[in-house]
């Protein structure tokens, strides 16, 4: 005797798809209007995002253009909203400029050494062994060199620029993401499911790919979100430095530098750069610690 079971339609496939994912969606919404440190971050990352899009639209001025007759003007002069720099530059378009390298810098170093740093991460913590042990011990040295000097140190070696920094960013931090997915995949591997999944003849490759992946995905967003802050302001830092993005590119870091002779004469050229900074770190911070809040609270609640 055989049962015939019901075909449920494609249409119907993809409505329940369809619904998944607008009730994701909608939670998503809901729990961040409950948290006010979660919608400050978030509304400031979108602010950065659209900036970093549509900003070549809205300066009023080009950032590069140099015009002596107008240099030093203080703010709210000239139709200068912020002001200019000891070159005549409009110091808001540079500003606006600059968030789209920070947000190009951030976003390229993370998926660059996420991924880099997860797979060392998975390899590690899942075939153990001699393997785990000699990889560790690499991410052990490196952990031992100030991250910051170490990013100097190997763009003193490959040399500046916006392609440079990325590289050098993603060198530095790839440890970090590896030593966190190690942790992940060490502790899934003590689950009842994945013993079970061993029990039951699963390959080794078959349990990587249907259940270690899948589960790390939330921790690789959270330690993902958290390290774009930091490597915004590791750009910053060392640019700041003379050694990440080179003039006359409108990188925040930069204007910090070129404008630290003028700290006492014309405080507005360092002063708003430097708020731009805090402000996009800030908000990259506060988003971070809300979705590893919130995905943690529903992870201990499965």
């Amino acid at each position: 005797m055989t049962v015939d079971f019901p075909k449920v339609p494609h249409t119907t496939k993809i409505r329940n798809v369809r619904k998944n994912r607008q009730s994701a969606i909608t939670t998503f919404f809901l729990n961040l209007m409950r948290s006010w440190t979660g919608i400050i971050g978030f509304i400031i990352i979108l602010i950065l995002l659209l900036i970093s899009i549509f900003g070549q639209w809205i300066v009023p001025f080009d950032p590069l253009l140099a015009d002596f007759s107008k240099k030093l003007l203080p703010p709210m002069t000239g139709g200068h909203l912020l002001g200019t720099d000891q070159l005549g530059r409009d110091i808001f378009s540079r500003i606006i400029m600059g968030a789209k390298i920070s947000v190009i810098i951030g976003l390229s170093t993370v998926l660059i050494a996420g991924t880099f740093g997860t797979i060392v991460g998975i390899i590690s913590g899942y075939f153990r062994g001699w393997v785990d042990v000699v990889l560790m011990r690499i991410v052990d040295v490196q952990l031992s060199f100030p991250f910051i000097l170490l990013v100097l140190v190997i763009n003193a070696i490959i040399g500046s620029g916006l392609r440079n920094i990325i590289i050098s960013l993603a060198i530095g931090g790839w440890v970090i993401f590896a030593r966190v997915i190690r942790s992940e995949v060490l502790a899934l591997r003590e689950q009842e499911f994945i013993t079970a999944c061993v029990a039951t003849g699963v390959s080794k490759f078959g349990i990587l790919f249907k259940h270690i992946l899948p589960n790390l995905f939330t921790p690789i967003i959270i330690l993902s979100s958290l390290q774009i802050g930091t490597y915004i302001i590791a750009e910053a830092s060392v640019s700041f430095l003379g050694f990440g993005v080179q003039p006359p590119e409108p990188a925040w870091g930069n204007m910090l530098n070129e404008g630290k002779d003028y700290i006492f004469s014309s405080w507005w050229l360092i002063t708003f750069p430097g708020i731009a900074i805090m402000i996009t770190a800030l908000g990259v911070n506060l988003f971070g610690d809300w979705l590893r809040d919130t995905l943690d609270t529903e992870l201990k609640g499965e």
